[in-house]
């Protein structure tokens, strides 16, 4: 199969610091790539690099025009290659003076787009967004789930075959992040390709096909989530938490028990092959609560970028 994107030994440097060092990537047509990473791993930069932002200081960026042409590549052919992305943005970027209608139209504008194209496109989009009834509304008025809605509709406006979207669901409460995965999903469904950044792991897991896990602007590792977890942890984690818990980590006959022990805040983590001898023997701690799940993204992140808080920038 012909990638459809493809970024190959991207690099960035500001000053003495190489935000982004030697990374490379592909995405296939109806393929969802998640790229994950502490704050400062290099992956605003990298999505900037990709959408002809930021220019790099190495490598290239190339795009599968679909029609046996030879590839577009940015920054040289970046009108080319943007007609057929779609872009959703961390932060909120819609006109606050429009009505949910009016932004898709005058986005649709950019594009060439208007007329009966648009007045053909607009209410599909809003419908798509389950917008409908809120046509009318300024975006003061929706909640930031609904906000988050029209900005994707807004991204879908020149039907593109690419969506780029920045933690598209920061800030969103459980009901709002289910219904744009619902429309996430739907899209992938229909063949659109996506470019996906976030920090919530269950996101991660429901939407990508693949991972990337950058950080300090390197390439950790890639590949399916599951293959991801089977190849970097132990299959069973024992959390243990309460008044005491930490000591355990010390405990030489728990460790004994388990591959690997971690301790963050209060609680202490026992990754093991075999949960049940683990925890037979903190069961005789009877006033501590334990939960056995099996390894999940989030151990993967944790494992393989550390526990240690990272400030922005």
């Amino acid at each position: 199969m012909t990638e459809l994107f493809t970024a190959s030994q991207l690099s960035k440097r500001y000053g003495d610091t190489r935000v982004v060092d030697g990374v490379s990537f592909s995405i296939a047509p109806g393929e969802c790539l998640g790229v994950i990473g502490p704050n400062g791993a290099g992956k605003t930069t990298t999505i900037r690099m990709c959408l002809g932002h930021t220019a790099p200081d190495g490598g290239t960026v190339q795009f599968d025009p679909g029609t046996g042409a030879p590839p577009l590549r940015m920054p040289r052919d970046a009108l080319a290659i943007k007609a057929q992305l779609g872009v959703v943005t961390q932060f909120d970027t819609l006109d606050p003076d429009f009505t949910c209608a009016e932004n898709l139209r005058v986005f649709g504008r950019y594009f060439g787009l208007k007329g009966a194209v648009m007045d053909e496109r607009v209410p599909r989009l809003l419908e798509f967004a389950a917008l409908t009834h809120k046509a009318h509304a300024k975006p003061g008025e929706l909640s930031g789930g609904m906000k988050r809605r029209l900005s994707l509709a807004r991204a879908l406006v020149n039907d593109p075959r690419l969506l780029l979207l920045d933690e598209p669901t920061t800030g969103l409460d459980p009901q709002a992040r289910h219904l744009m995965w619902e429309r996430l999903q739907r899209l992938l469904q229909q063949g659109k390709s996506i470019l996906l950044t976030t920090h919530f792991m269950d996101e991660a897991e429901r939407l990508c096909s693949r991972l990337l896990v950058l950080d300090h602007g390197r390439k950790i590792t890639e590949g399916r989530p599951r293959e991801l977890i089977a190849r970097h942890l132990e299959p069973d984690v024992v959390e243990v938490y309460g008044v005491g818990a930490v000591a355990l980590a010390h405990d030489d006959a728990l460790r004994a028990l388990a591959a690997r022990v971690e301790v963050s805040g209060e609680t202490v983590f026992f990754y093991t092959q075999n949960a049940q001898p683990l925890l037979q023997a903190v069961g005789q701690q009877g006033h501590l609560r334990t939960l056995h799940r099996p390894a999940n993204l989030e151990d993967l992140f944790l494992k393989l970028t550390g526990r240690q808080i990272r400030e922005d920038g």
